[in-house]
């Protein structure tokens, strides 16, 4: 049984979808991991991770936007405004999708659609830098 981790870092430009499907499926090749499982998880409460279409664009437009009249960012709303009125839109959003997601990877490959690809989910409106740790276990 072999265990490795990796700290990504992403910096990020506002709200918007920032795919890291590239630099997971590098790791695995660097590593030449066969038959295991990737454990992802973000550090961050105001950002989060989805699996996504990485086809068409148009998807990730529809996602801020439904996000966004879903938790608007209205200070009027919440208690919890001490950075600003993306703070606790940013945590609600968070809370609404994933903050760690777990993949198979088999003989070498990460198991995803043919359509599909991780996402960090950047829910703040100025620039941030995010870690998000990837963990593998498997041979």
């Amino acid at each position: 049984m072999r265990q490795e981790f990796f700290n990504l870092e992403l910096d990020t430009n506002g709200q918007s979808l920032y795919e890291f499907t590239n630099q997971t499926n590098q790791w695995v090749n660097d590593n030449e991991f066969n038959n295991g499982i990737i454990n992802i998880s973000i550090q961050h409460t105001s950002a989060s991770l989805i699996i996504q279409e990485n086809a068409d664009p148009d998807v990730q437009t529809d996602l801020i936007n439904f996000f966004n009249k879903l938790v608007p960012m209205d200070n009027s709303l919440y208690i919890h405004t001490a950075e600003g009125k993306d703070d606790m839109p940013a945590h609600i959003k968070s809370s609404l999708t994933n903050n760690q997601i777990s993949l198979s990877v088999k003989n070498n490959e990460l198991l995803l659609g043919t359509w599909q690809g991780l996402y960090l989910f950047e829910h703040r409106i100025e620039k941030q830098n995010r870690l998000i740790v990837l963990h593998y276990l498997g041979d």
